[in-house]
């Protein structure tokens, strides 16, 4: 269900969940801080099976970034610097090593990524209170992507809204409230708590995989989530949200706001948000044996004074 809220609504539900100083003034990483060695350990708890699931959409240049839009991101750029012909061409008599090389043109966001804290503004301020001025052509000197890279790893629940609502996927524009959360959580079995990571499926790559074309999944109409699923979220103190969707929360978006859950979870909460997880392989063993939770492990790139990064989230079962 679609929520608009007026302005002093809004600012109110931004204070109401509001961690600036929870963690500490000097605090980079928010709800992240809840991950540690108890919730990493319970996690590997979950592994039964062994089975291993890539969550990553291929880095290619046929990705779903048409270089045009809200961001103007376009696919990866592969390039070999030194391929077999090289080699061949540089060939001697004699045997020796040779080898090729290879180098990329790379949106740190234009595929299967996290968000850092860095990546989202309100009122000039991101998480924590800090400035604009905090993020400079030489990238983010506070609240970077590199404070998840011995994060991200823990406890993952699936909530699978589409199949626990007897369809293939949400429509365009379908809003993910609290209450649809709850209801998924609820016939599924799972409880969801501090420092977990929850990967929120709309089927939206399903759609898109039926249709054979990316279209306008970058950017253009998509289910995703409600302002109002703030309250599951951030009540429940989750380390990350992660969707497979282009921009995790529904568009077009409520009412005049603009990305509100954006706001809402990362700039007052400091919850990390990935974005376009490929999660039709998992969803469907997830389904079939009635068990959606595992071991999530999904480092980001260690790049210095990065507002985002490319990621191959990995579920473990």
């Amino acid at each position: 269900m679609r929520h608009d809220l007026n302005s002093e609504e809004y600012r109110e539900l931004q204070i109401r969940y509001r961690n600036w100083g929870r963690w500490g003034a000097e605090d980079e990483i928010g709800t992240a801080n809840l991950v540690g060695p108890e919730t990493v350990a319970r996690a590997v708890g979950l592994v039964r099976l062994g089975k291993v699931y890539s969550l990553a959409l291929p880095l290619d240049r046929n990705g779903p970034q048409t270089g045009k839009g809200l961001t103007g991101r376009s696919n990866i750029q592969h390039y070999m610097a030194r391929d077999g012909g090289d080699i061949a061409a540089a060939a001697g008599d004699e045997p020796q090593f040779d080898g090729t090389d290879d180098l990329v043109q790379l949106y740190l966001q234009a595929g299967t990524q996290w968000d850092a804290l860095a990546h989202a503004f309100y009122d000039n301020r991101m998480y924590n209170g800090r400035p604009t001025t905090d993020v400079t052509s030489a990238g983010a000197a506070r609240n970077a992507v590199t404070g998840l890279v011995d994060r991200a790893l823990g406890r993952g629940v699936l909530l699978d809204v589409p199949r626990n609502e007897g369809v293939e996927w949400l429509e365009p524009g379908r809003a993910i409230d609290t209450a649809d959360l709850e209801r998924c959580a609820d016939q599924q079995g799972v409880e969801i708590g501090p420092g977990d990571f929850v990967l929120v499926r709309t089927g939206q790559l399903a759609q898109v995989r039926a249709r054979g074309a990316w279209e306008d999944y970058a950017g253009g109409p998509a289910p995703g989530l409600s302002v109002d699923a703030a309250h599951f979220f951030c009540s429940r103190d989750v380390a990350a949200v992660a969707g497979d969707t282009w921009g995790l929360e529904v568009r077009p978006p409520e009412g005049d706001l603009v990305a509100p859950v954006h706001v809402l979870l990362m700039v007052n909460a400091g919850i990390h948000i990935g974005e376009m997880w490929d999660m039709e392989e998992l969803a469907g063993d997830c389904a079939a044996e009635g068990c959606y939770e595992f071991l999530v492990v999904a480092p980001p790139l260690n790049i210095t004074g990065a507002v985002g990064s490319p990621v191959t989230p990995l579920a473990i079962r």
